[in-house]
């Protein structure tokens, strides 16, 4: 007798999980940007602060040492004293280093 195959076995029924869900309209990327795009006046873009200075001068001359120490190589981090080689770590070094004289920088985001 030649073998047979159960064709039951291989068959799969679909059940709600593998069901395929309705494609989206598709849209060019152009159409959905210029959609989204918000339009500013003037009177929204411009600036609230008017001559007052967000750091002091104190500040601004910590955080130029701290930039030439990086250059340097001779800026290390805190606790761990690893060389610093980012730009944005050696501003954060400058103004934390900053705020501990005393000069005016914003307080510490956390």
């Amino acid at each position: 007798m030649p073998a047979t195959r159960s064709t039951r076995s291989r068959k799969t029924t679909r059940t709600a999980t593998t069901r395929k869900r309705p494609r989206r309209k598709t849209t060019t990327r152009a159409a959905t940007t210029r959609s989204r795009r918000k339009t500013t006046t003037r009177a929204a873009t411009t600036r609230t602060r008017t001559g007052t200075r967000k750091y002091g001068k104190a500040a601004e001359k910590t955080v130029a040492s701290a930039m030439r120490r990086r250059k340097a190589g001779t800026l290390r981090s805190g606790r761990s004293g690893v060389k610093v080689k980012s730009r944005k770590q050696a501003i954060a070094i400058g103004l934390s280093e900053a705020r501990a004289k005393g000069a005016k920088v914003p307080r510490n985001k956390k």
